[in-house]
């Protein structure tokens, strides 16, 4: 996985790739965390977290608020993750946690 875009608006984003060998080619295999109405925008700087006794994997990454025009203003996000078939499915942004 990895950041594109312009971290300074709104078109920050998460994508990811996939290779048959760990030293590649990796082949796009799209965007899976970026812009949404009327949450927020410019999702990016990443990581993630498998937690293996409920297999739920867990994207932690930066965002802000739409129409917030500081660049700096970014708030910590955590949300789901779901993997299946091989592919990370797109990443739906909350605005609290809830089980």
């Amino acid at each position: 996985m990895w950041s594109m875009g312009g971290w300074t608006n709104g078109t920050y984003r998460v994508a990811y790739g996939v290779s048959d060998n760990p030293l590649g080619p990796f082949g796009n295999e799209g965007t899976i965390l970026e812009r949404q109405e009327p949450i927020a925008e410019g999702p990016g700087h990443h990581g993630y977290l498998h937690l293996e006794a409920s297999d739920e994997w867990l994207i932690v990454y930066h965002r802000r608020t739409i129409g917030d025009t500081e660049p700096g203003n970014r708030r910590l996000c955590i949300d789901r993750m779901r993997i299946g078939g091989g592919r990370i499915e797109p990443v739906v942004m909350t605005e609290s946690w809830a089980r």
